[in-house]
């Protein structure tokens, strides 16, 4: 392997502050997006369990709680960007909830359950990306250290696609 292909780590006293945990006006249009899409996909799972749950308050709790401060803490991040790490707390609710209804909560249908497994693995894939991008709580290889590099856009693809591709397969258990 040459030089130019090699994956180069570098220490966390080497590396700047990385851009997700500054005020950096191009970074803030990546905050927003993710914060509309938060209320968007968060909704949409919180609807879905309070649609056809099988009544556990306590994870309609966590995941409306989730739905609620996710966005609300990255909108405020936009001018105190030390708020991102708060979203640890609704990540963790949300995937704690996903957990529970995949392990004790589990739907009797297989599309369903599937659904539930797919968002459940979106999400938390959604949360290891994070604590490792903007956290970095593992090393970040150098070419993924840019957060608009072409392997970052492909893991947020597939956290992403996990999310939809459950959501639609618990649409279409609504309809079977």
């Amino acid at each position: 392997m040459g030089a130019s292909n090699a994956v180069v780590i570098r220490s966390a006293r080497e590396r700047p502050q990385p851009v997700e945990m500054t005020s950096d006006p191009r970074f803030a249009a990546r905050v927003v997006r993710l914060a509309v899409t938060s209320v968007i996909a968060l909704g949409a799972i919180f609807a879905q369990w309070a649609w056809t749950g099988n009544g556990n308050p306590t994870i309609l709790i966590a995941l409306g709680g989730g739905w609620i401060l996710m966005p609300t803490l990255l909108i405020v991040s936009l001018r105190r960007p030390q708020f991102r790490y708060g979203v640890v707390v609704p990540a963790a609710a949300v995937s704690l909830a996903l957990v529970a209804i995949c392990l004790g909560n589990s739907p009797p249908s297989p599309t369903a359950r599937s659904g539930w497994l797919l968002i459940s693995s979106g999400v938390l894939l959604g949360g290891l990306l994070g604590a490792w991008f903007w956290f970095r709580w593992l090393p970040v290889p150098r070419q993924l250290d840019d957060p608009y590099s072409p392997g970052r856009w492909a893991m947020i693809a597939v956290h992403a696609g996990l999310i939809v591709a459950g959501l639609g397969l618990l649409l279409l258990s609504d309809l079977i």
